[in-house]
């Protein structure tokens, strides 16, 4: 059977496994645009995780500030949950070749570390 979409464990599961992707290395047949998607989903599922741990059930959404305006205001925050919004481009916009412009380098080094850091803090809330 498989894991209840309420699981913090699967969210932190398929957590790891966008971050993973995200760090992977751009090319010719990976563009870097797809890598910061799955940076965008990395914070996107590392935030619900938490929500479902603190028994909030996460909506079927994708943008980045609205996720962190449901946090409890008790959860603790750090700087690149803020920083972390912007993300929110890379869910939809930057994957069609008719919407934005290519990702440079410095962008998508900065999505990966926002990445990084709120998937380290949700883990270290969910214990996971």
């Amino acid at each position: 059977m498989p894991p209840r979409p309420e699981s913090v464990a699967e969210w932190m599961r398929l957590t790891r496994g966008d971050l993973a992707l995200a760090r992977s290395s751009a090319g010719p047949d990976v563009p870097a645009e797809l890598l910061c998607f799955h940076a965008q989903q990395a914070v996107e599922k590392a935030i619900k995780g938490v929500l479902v741990f603190r028994g909030v059930k996460p909506p079927k959404i994708h943008d980045i500030g609205q996720l962190l305006a449901l946090l409890p205001p008790e959860v603790a925050r750090i700087p690149e949950l803020e920083a972390a919004r912007a993300l929110t481009y890379y869910a939809t916009i930057s994957r069609y070749p008719w919407r934005g412009a290519p990702v440079s380098e410095v962008q998508y080094r900065e999505a990966v570390r926002l990445a990084e850091a709120v998937v380290k803090w949700a883990a270290d809330i969910v214990g996971r």
